[in-house]
């Protein structure tokens, strides 16, 4: 089991519910939680939230974040526009496992209409305590960093 973390937590209206879970399911296992919003299911521009929460992890103020809206398209499109930020888009639980084993992803973005609500909270688990693999993984995640 992975030590509590600090996690950046955002969604549009479409993804409110799903983090409102996510967000007591993450405090009870221990983890901080910095909610950026939304805070309603009142329509909402998602780069509004997902872009600060974003920030925060490419600035190492929270170790992690998840995104959330409807699809979680255009959550993890506007997180990747950060510098530093590799966010993926999970749907089952071996593409939870895999971005985190192969490319160490520390934004994970789910899409409230694509997936039931247990497996969302099954892939913030597998996705939180899975580790990052390294070795040939690592020069890939270096290129894409531009280092």
């Amino acid at each position: 089991m992975l030590a509590p973390v600090k996690i950046a937590l955002a969604s549009d209206h479409a993804g409110f519910d799903y983090k409102q879970a996510i967000r007591d399911w993450l405090a009870a296992h221990g983890h901080a939680v910095q909610d950026f919003g939304t805070f309603s299911n009142a329509p909402v521009d998602y780069p509004d939230f997902i872009r600060p929460a974003a920030q925060a992890v490419a600035r190492g103020e929270c170790e992690r974040g998840i995104v959330l809206g409807g699809s979680g398209n255009g959550e993890a499109i506007a997180a990747n526009k950060v510098h530093g930020v590799r966010c993926a888009l999970c749907w089952n639980e071996a593409t939870a496992r895999l971005s985190r084993q192969h490319n160490d992803a520390n934004v994970l973005s789910l899409g409230q209409r694509m997936i039931s609500r247990d497996l969302a909270l099954r892939l913030v688990e597998i996705w939180l305590t899975t580790p990052f693999d390294g070795g040939r993984h690592l020069a890939r995640i270096q290129k894409i960093e531009g280092e």
